[in-house]
């Protein structure tokens, strides 16, 4: 009985992790290979606006699914491994997008590699230092993502550890009868 579920362990561990690492492959190929040559405009705007719902909607997702994964603690590291770098992508697509239509929205020419360097930089909020925003435009798009940065560390983290909390519980205290979904 230990072994099965010894394996069942490293089974899910791996499972998780191959996930993971594909969704982080396969947002940054398509990050490098989609046609950002549409401009920065209204378009960009609602695009990004779009993305980060979609980012929203992938979160409340993934919180519902730990709270039933039969390990919620890998279950929310894999949420994280997928959910951040599509935050990041949706950020650094605009920001190149900005970068191209206003070259002087930044102290320097930004390329795609320059772009998600800049994401990083102001996610990790080890502030600025050689590439900065100089335009309008630029500090504003930089500070929404720095408020955004600050929801999606304060929120998904409560919400994701709180899914862990009631996908322990769940785990610890099954139903008595299959259709009861007590939570």
């Amino acid at each position: 009985m230990e072994r099965n579920a010894a394996r069942r362990r490293r089974s899910a561990v791996l499972g998780s992790a191959l996930r993971s690492t594909a969704s982080v492959v396969l947002l940054t190929a398509l990050y490098y290979a989609a046609p950002l040559d549409g401009g920065f405009g209204v378009g960009t705007v609602v695009t990004l606006l779009l993305g980060l719902v979609a980012f929203g909607l992938l979160t409340a997702w993934q919180t519902a699914a730990i709270t039933h994964a039969e390990y919620p603690r890998l279950r929310a590291l894999e949420a994280l491994a997928t959910a951040v770098p599509l935050f990041l992508v949706i950020f650094s697509a605009t920001y190149f997008l900005l970068a191209e239509s206003v070259p002087a929205s930044f102290s320097e020419p930004l390329n795609r590699t320059d772009a998600m360097y800049f994401t990083v930089t102001v996610f990790a909020t080890v502030g600025f230092g050689d590439i900065t925003p100089t335009t309008g435009t630029g500090r504003v798009l930089t500070t929404v993502q720095m408020i955004a940065d600050l929801i999606v560390v304060g929120v998904m983290a409560k919400a994701l550890f709180g899914a862990v909390r009631v996908g322990m519980r769940r785990r610890e205290h099954p139903p008595l009868f299959p259709d009861d979904d007590e939570t």
